[in-house]
């Protein structure tokens, strides 16, 4: 959700947005959901006009910064499973992850500290508890694994 909304944010998507007032006032116009999901809706507004084709070029074309990002960054896992996979080839446990959130409904944060054989890593944050679990599963892959095995 990250990428698209980041994608979204550098086509400068979120001025195009028609949002409630709830949403406008809460800074709807760069929330992550939003504009994932309007990226996705104007991938399909131009696969229903313009057909596969070209949707195909105007995707390669807006994602591909993206995907060499995250390749040249070794990003092909997602941040839990890569953590997973070391700790399961070191015979460490399998690991866990201690959240919490904070703020209004509307506007929550959440922080999480993922625990490997009883041994708490750095604090990961993000706008959803499945983010702040990622963030904190890549700083206890990154810890562990410049360790020597």
């Amino acid at each position: 959700m990250r990428a698209l909304a980041q994608i979204a944010r550098d086509l400068e998507l979120g001025q195009y947005l028609r949002i409630g007032k709830g949403e406008e006032t809460t800074g709807g116009r760069d929330k992550n959901s939003i504009l994932a999901d309007s990226l996705e809706a104007l991938v399909g507004a131009i696969y229903l006009d313009q057909g596969y084709v070209k949707t195909q070029e105007i995707i390669l074309k807006w994602f591909r910064p993206t995907i060499e990002t995250a390749n040249a960054q070794g990003l092909g896992l997602d941040g839990k499973t890569a953590l997973q996979e070391l700790c399961a080839a070191r015979g460490l446990t399998t690991p866990e992850y201690l959240v919490t959130e904070s703020g209004p409904d509307h506007n929550k944060s959440f922080t999480a500290v993922a625990v490997v054989s009883n041994e708490k890593f750095d604090l990961g944050e993000g706008k959803s508890k499945r983010e702040a679990e990622q963030a904190a599963a890549k700083l206890a892959y990154d810890k562990l694994n410049a360790r020597t095995s």
